[in-house]
């Protein structure tokens, strides 16, 4: 296999560069790339982190797992990028200095229109799809979420009309299932389908991987982001080899109670940002990431800049929480924590409202 310059070979380790764009200075902007190629044929996993240039666990975790030895371990393929976006790593910041928005909303959606023509990030975004989704079964995207957080991995919802019928979409949605179960760390469902199409995450790494190219694809958020955490580094490196061994790249059955941590709840949960302050003041919260909570607990109070009190937030749903949201400063409607909250939805859903075809119906 070919990736830039990186060029495989059986039994093999190999290293390399993407180029993506030009920069105006005059040098190419570079993606590192690793192949591990196994002996013998078999599935392509990619791994791909650090869309957000500061969520650096889930850079250390793709560097860790693409070991010397791991091309002689495996069946079929291996390939990781590291580093999907150099220019935020080299200020430690969420975004590039080329493109100030989120570089993890640009993957390519059919129903995408603009009158205007693609920015430098829309182009980044295109070509690292157009590789994966010529060669990929599976694609894992590591990211960090926020100060605190615990690790989690999202599982978006597979929709289902022009791209895919129903029946597509469940199967895609059961293979989906299969390896993130593998991973071995709670799983968050994806915001409701609307939500999740307005905040454009179907043109996230993982969402377009999965609801546009078809591939079996999920985010692990890998703890809290600017610092490497050890523990949850050697917890991610142990789930994308359980994915390996579910995918049967390594031999073996995934051992997920090896990764950690237990889902706190056992119904399932969505992803919520979650409760607002409605009222502005100094935020001091009463929970943290991990800890359960029911409808109507308190999950943080609201005091003047004299510390006397002015409300108390509380929680609208069932669930646990994720992270609480950096900083104590909060002005009206500003979200307090994210959190994991009782799902009831279907993980199967119509791209838009008019697409209800059954099994087997073309869409």
């Amino acid at each position: 296999m070919q990736l830039g310059t990186a060029e495989s070979a059986p039994g093999e380790l190999a290293t390399g560069w993407l180029d993506v764009t030009d920069l105006p200075t005059g040098t190419p902007e570079r993606l590192p790339v690793l192949v591990a190629e196994g002996e013998e044929e078999g599935p392509t996993l990619w791994i791909t982190a650090a869309i957000h240039g500061n969520e650096v666990t889930g850079l250390a975790v793709a560097q860790d797992v693409m070991t010397d030895e791991l091309a002689a371990e495996i069946r079929g393929t291996v390939v990781c990028i590291p580093n999907l976006n150099p220019a935020g790593l080299r200020r430690n910041s969420r975004t590039s200095y080329y493109d100030d928005e989120d570089p993890n909303r640009y993957f390519p959606d059919p129903d995408a229109e603009s009158s205007r023509p693609p920015s430098v990030q829309q182009l980044v975004d295109e070509r690292i799809y157009e590789a994966f989704a010529d060669s990929a079964h599976a694609l894992v995207d590591l990211h960090t979420a926020h100060v605190g957080s615990m690790p989690f991995l999202i599982r978006d919802r597979v929709l289902y009309g022009e791209e895919r019928t129903k029946s597509e979409a469940r199967d895609l949605a059961a293979d989906l299932e299969s390896l993130a179960e593998a991973f071995g760390m709670p799983i968050v469902n994806e915001y409701a389908a609307e939500e999740y199409t307005e905040q454009n995450l179907q043109r996230s790494t993982a969402g377009a991987a999965l609801n546009n190219a078809g591939i079996p694809a999920f985010t692990a958020e890998l703890g809290g982001h600017e610092v490497v955490e050890g523990d949850i580094r050697e917890a991610g490196v142990e789930g994308l080899r359980n994915v390996m061994r579910e995918l049967g790249v390594l031999p073996g059955d995934p051992d997920p109670d090896a990764v950690g941590p237990e889902p706190p709840v056992e119904y399932p949960v969505k992803r919520a940002v979650h409760p607002h302050a409605d009222t502005p003041g100094i935020a001091r919260h009463r929970v943290e990431a991990g800890d359960m909570v029911s409808e109507g607990d308190p999950i943080a109070d609201i005091c003047t800049p004299h510390g006397e009190s002015k409300a108390t937030v509380e929680s609208n749903h069932d669930g646990y929480v994720l992270g609480r949201m950096a900083g104590v400063a909060v002005y009206e409607n500003d979200a307090l924590a994210s959190m994991a909250v009782r799902d009831d939805g279907d993980l199967v859903v119509p791209r838009n409202a008019d697409d209800s075809h059954e099994d087997g119906d073309s869409a």
